[in-house]
């Protein structure tokens, strides 16, 4: 859209039968049930230069938001959850109140400056340096040392749920990154959700594409340049390995061996469910929030983060669950609502993740077992087969590792070229990473244009 918007004649070629990767939906459950397959909420698509270069409301998409951001159930039917407001976020959190509001506040009220330098390569002068100094203080630390500012398990537990999002182990240096931006994103933005599903970002992309005169062919799957009719541009929406492939022997041979190398994170095993009446949760703020990180404790946590990093599948697992619904009703039938979960696992999992799903979810909400009218289940060979670039099921297209969260996929002044002119890489797998904010394309196209001017 980027580079059509600027005069640029685009051809979009899609290896899958529909264009979307994680923004796909669909009725997995049964008729009028609609589930996200991957994507689900995106507190990062309000607000970026992205979003204001691009209006895809005219397009029909609109987003919707929860009462309640995200929650955190803990056994007996404790809990903590997140509103937009630091300070009503504060004052249910007793003696961590405090501690929240100092470090969330400040962050909240740049976050609209900050947001404009983490979403592009780190090797830029910042447009910010002292807001997005605040922000790197607390992004850098281990989420096992920044959690030490909450003194209760409600605190401690609410910030490493947002944290386990980073799909890595909390003791390692930059591990609170991912949780300090996206918790920052709640206050900011909130966690919304597209309205009609988040194939609905699809569309709206796809008509304004259209538009402006590009084409889309699905069912098309490029295994080398040599089969394009000589672009003057190559956009490449892949892995790293993927892309180092369809280049093939004009890569240079220090990015093919980084391309190569290029580490990917922990799998995911997902399981939509069909729930009449909803999710019985203990935890009654839970049942008004739209994202649920069923997992129990802080330590719980870390210690199933750093199974599945080293290749264990835990017994009690991190379960990240929407209830999408609570925002969109229209993607309920009646009193039958979609639950989409899934559970961080080790990469290339090959056994089922169901029960321990759902034994999870059992544990903070009683008699959820007997409110289940349909599933469907995800394997992680599942999830790779439909999206190449989940490689071992890793949804998030990296390991988010300290090195790889300042330098993705290479180190290199500008990480979207291949060293191959006209050839860039676009995916997740490039600044700023995973998520459905369209920064990753929107800065290799900028990146493109350069070139072409």
């Amino acid at each position: 859209m980027t580079l059509a918007a600027e005069g640029v004649q685009v051809r979009v070629l899609e290896a899958a039968p529909t264009i979307g990767g994680g923004t796909r939906s669909g009725e997995y459950t049964g008729a009028g049930v609609l589930h996200d397959e991957c994507s689900g909420f995106h507190p990062l698509s309000v607000d970026s230069a992205f979003a204001r270069r691009i209006d895809l409301s005219r397009y029909g998409l609109s987003w919707l938001w929860p009462e309640v951001q995200y929650s955190h159930p803990l056994d007996n039917g404790g809990g903590s959850a997140v509103r937009r407001s630091v300070a009503e976020t504060a004052a249910t959190l007793g003696a961590d109140g405090r501690p929240w509001q100092r470090v969330f506040g400040p962050l909240a009220e740049r976050f609209g400056d900050i947001t404009e330098d983490f979403t592009r390569p780190m090797l830029h002068v910042p447009d910010h340096p002292i807001k997005l100094a605040r922000f790197g203080a607390y992004a850098a630390m281990p989420a096992s040392l920044l959690a030490k500012k909450w003194s209760t398990e409600p605190g401690r537990a609410l910030f490493g749920g947002v944290a386990a999002h980073a799909f890595r182990p909390f003791g390692g240096p930059m591990s609170s990154a991912i949780g300090v931006a996206l918790g920052t994103a709640a206050h900011t933005y909130g966690w919304p959700v597209a309205a009609g599903g988040s194939s609905a970002i699809t569309t709206a992309m796809a008509a304004l594409l259209v538009d402006l005169g590009g084409t889309i062919e699905t069912g098309v799957h490029v295994t080398s340049l040599d089969e394009l009719d000589s672009p003057d541009l190559v956009m490449l929406d892949t892995a790293p390995a993927a892309a180092a492939r369809i280049i093939g022997p004009r890569l240079p041979g220090r990015v093919a061996r980084s391309f190569e190398r290029y580490q990917h994170g922990p799998g995911a095993f997902q399981v939509a469910f069909a729930v009449d009446g909803g999710i019985p949760w203990t935890h009654a703020d839970s049942r008004r929030a739209g994202t649920v990180h069923v997992a129990g404790s802080f330590r719980e946590i870390a210690q199933a983060e750093r199974d599945v990093h080293h290749g264990r599948m835990p017994e009690r697992p991190f379960v990240l669950l929407g209830q999408q619904y609570l925002a969109d009703p229209s993607r309920s039938a009646g009193s039958i609502h979609p639950v989409d979960a899934y559970a961080h696992v080790p990469a290339g999992f090959t056994g089922d993740a169901t029960a321990a799903i759902e034994a999870q979810i059992e544990r903070f909400a009683p008699g959820f077992r007997d409110r289940i009218v349909a599933r469907h289940v995800r394997s992680v060979a599942q999830i790779e087969a439909s999206n190449a670039n989940y490689v071992g099921g890793g949804i998030i297209t990296g390991a988010n590792a300290a090195l790889r969260l300042v330098f993705r996929p290479r180190i290199a002044l500008d990480p979207y070229t291949t060293g191959v002119p006209g050839v860039y890489l676009c995916s997740a797998a490039t600044p700023p990473g995973a998520g459905a904010h369209g920064m990753c394309g929107f800065n290799a196209a900028e990146s493109a244009l350069k070139r072409l001017e």
